[in-house]
């Protein structure tokens, strides 16, 4: 496998640049939906490009990465786990895919009509996939350790 490396970390970069245009998206979508009147066009126009955006794109995307990532490391015959910014790379990886999770949760709070949140809340979230990315491209270009 190790002849196909370099595809394999062609594909998991195109994942994971999809992946976090998604990221930095959904985000950014709940902070116009709250503006937006339950039961409104408006409102139900979000819910539609919420819903698609996570099935389609982001969720795709997120297991993209995973599975072309555990590829990498499986055509290196496990040498990138001897390497400890692989090992912070993948805690920051498991935090995004949490966070992931917690906005596809909040897609199907809007689809509800439940949102809780203000519009800040979710600007502040809408920057927590930009903190983890500018770590997780450090970890994988720097490899500080």
């Amino acid at each position: 496998m190790a002849e196909y490396y370099l595809w394999l970390k062609a594909f998991h970069i195109i994942s994971v640049i999809a992946w976090m245009a998604g990221m930095f998206y959904l985000p950014r979508l709940f902070v116009y939906h709250c503006a937006a009147p339950a039961g409104s066009d408006l409102s139900e126009t979000f819910k539609v490009m919420e819903r698609r955006l996570l099935r389609a794109i982001m969720t795709p995307a997120m297991v993209a990465s995973w599975a072309f990532g555990i590829a990498m490391i499986v055509a290196t015959d496990g040498v990138l786990l001897q390497s400890g910014w692989l090992h912070a790379k993948l805690a920051l990886v498991v935090a995004m895919s949490g966070l992931h999770g917690y906005l596809a949760q909040q897609v199907s709070v809007f689809a509800r009509d439940a949102n809780r949140h203000e519009a800040r809340f979710f600007r502040i979230v809408n920057e927590v996939p930009t903190v983890l990315v500018v770590a997780v491209v450090i970890l994988a270009v720097i490899k500080p350790f």
